[in-house]
């Protein structure tokens, strides 16, 4: 089991917002998934964490 919280406090703590992360090229669906503690791609996990300049543990949490 996983989930996205720590996505969201990282964005809150380093200033960046959805919409920053939708013109960086991470689609709705993609958020939406994230909301929903849904799958995504290791490429989408990588590509947020090159929009946000954080550690891929800043943003998802296994347990």
């Amino acid at each position: 089991m996983f989930d996205y919280a720590p996505l969201w406090e990282t964005m809150k703590v380093k200033g960046v917002s959805q919409y920053q992360l939708l013109k960086s090229g991470i689609d709705n669906k993609t958020l939406d998934s994230l909301k929903k503690n849904k799958n995504i791609t290791v490429a989408t996990l990588e590509k947020l964490c090159t929009i946000i300049g954080c550690a891929p543990n800043e943003i998802v949490r296994f347990f």
